[in-house]
């Protein structure tokens, strides 16, 4: 049996600030890999390429770039890596995006106030 070992990002390394991870995130591509890692779970290059249009070595690039930017990792299995989410991260981008929609209902309100005086 292989042992385990991240083929790109190290478990538990701390999180990465706001933008690269949302740069990671502003590709179509990237985007639909990380909707089908929430939605499976783990898979392996192999089953995210299936269906997708793209080829292994496109997805593998972009992986790497969501592996950069903390989103996902890859674990060695053998020969085969399986990549996951990075949830710390994830979390993150959701508190990101949380705040942001925090501050654009706070301006949103003010500016409602306003006209209707």
């Amino acid at each position: 049996m292989s042992a385990r070992r991240p083929s790109v990002r190290p478990r538990g390394a701390g999180p990465i600030g706001p933008a690269p991870l949302f740069a990671a995130l502003g590709d179509e591509t990237r985007l639909r890999l990380v909707a089908r890692l929430c939605a499976d779970g783990p898979l392996s290059i192999v089953r995210l390429t299936a269906g997708s249009g793209v080829t292994r070595q496109a997805i593998a690039k972009h992986l790497r770039v969501l592996a950069h930017a903390g989103v996902v990792r890859g674990i060695r299995h053998g020969r085969e890596s399986v990549w996951e989410l990075e949830l710390r991260q994830v979390a993150e981008a959701r508190r990101c995006l949380e705040r942001i929609s925090s501050q654009w209902d706070e301006v949103l309100g003010r500016l409602k106030t306003s006209v209707e005086r």
